[in-house]
């Protein structure tokens, strides 16, 4: 099975890390695993204990690092709707790498500012993630900034790969991992990892109805685009595949599904209250899919990624008062 990165990537990413972060806890709680009812024992991997609140940290210090004096001296750019930008600008400014993130219109005021308070320069363009990018590549080509994509990056692939890696170390009993899917870094590092370190582990990629692009071109088996609407999951809406992460998640994931906006609502206050962490909507995709996938998980260990807490206090009164 083809990938982008190696396990030794991997092992140099975590090496990268180390001087930096600690591992985030796997947790289980059993009012989690008697709300899912399949008796299976959930294993809760909270990356939302980043110093950003998101697995995102870990991809930018590994590429952020990966860089040269030049290209750092010269700057770096990104798109995002908010944890991959913030995540690169705290490694900016860890490392000593300008940042200048590029966001839709309309994007998250409190990512905006969280992203500006870390020292990065915010630009407002387009109407979704894939414009935001189309300016970042432009970008590129007049100020000679460096691009560093959320998923079409080897290094950010590696980054997001040492989460899985840390699961497989703190229970070594994992039978199945449950990631959300928007470009799919956390997908293909997992499938990286469990293909070098416990094959008999299945990987699960869970993406918001509203942004299935992902999830239609896995089961059509072709890179697809598809048009994105308003998503509590706005982490993972993405509206194209990407070459570097498709093939590997075709031949690799065990199931991909789509989770609504209601389901998507419930598991974030099921999470909530069984875990009493905060979870955004790309967290509660992947503990959508808890449920989604609940026949093939029965009876098994399986660890879910909490992959972040950065939501915005009015989505999460809607959430909390049972608006969505």
């Amino acid at each position: 099975m083809s990938s982008p990165i190696t396990f030794a990537d991997v092992l140099r990413a975590r090496d990268v890390l180390r001087a930096h972060l600690t591992p985030t806890p796997l947790r289980n709680y059993r009012l989690l695993d008697d709300a899912l009812g399949n008796g299976a024992r959930v294993l809760v991997k909270h990356e939302n204990h980043l110093p950003t609140g998101s697995f995102k940290l870990r991809n930018g210090i590994v590429a952020v690092a990966a860089l040269t004096p030049e290209q750092r001296g010269r700057g770096i750019v990104a798109a995002t709707r908010g944890n991959h930008g913030q995540g690169l600008a705290w490694a900016g400014q860890l490392l000593g790498a300008q940042v200048t993130v590029c966001v839709p219109l309309g994007n998250s005021s409190e990512k905006n500012a969280g992203i500006r308070a870390l020292g990065a320069t915010l630009i407002e363009v387009g109407n979704d993630y894939d414009d935001a990018v189309a300016h970042a590549e432009l970008l590129v080509r007049e100020r000679g900034l460096t691009l560093v994509h959320s998923s079409n990056n080897p290094h950010i692939l590696a980054g997001a790969a040492t989460l899985t890696l840390e699961i497989l170390e703190q229970a070594p009993d994992v039978e199945a991992v449950v990631v959300p899917l928007g470009g799919g870094s956390q997908a293909v590092g997992a499938i990286t990892v469990v293909r070098e370190r416990a094959p008999h582990v299945k990987v699960y990629a869970v993406q918001a109805a509203h942004a299935p692009a992902q999830h239609d071109g896995l089961k059509a088996g072709r890179i697809m685009q598809k048009r994105v609407l308003p998503t509590l999951a706005d982490g993972l809406a993405t509206r194209t595949s990407y070459d570097l992460t498709f093939e590997t998640m075709r031949q690799g994931l065990a199931d991909c599904v789509l989770a609504s906006e209601t389901e998507i609502a419930e598991a974030m206050r099921v999470g909530m209250r069984t875990t009493h962490n905060i979870l955004e909507g790309a967290a509660g995709a992947a503990f959508a899919g808890l449920w989604k996938l609940q026949v093939p998980l029965a009876h098994k260990t399986v660890a879910v990624v909490l992959s972040g807490s950065n939501v915005d206090q009015s989505v999460l009164r809607k959430v909390l008062n049972m608006e969505v």
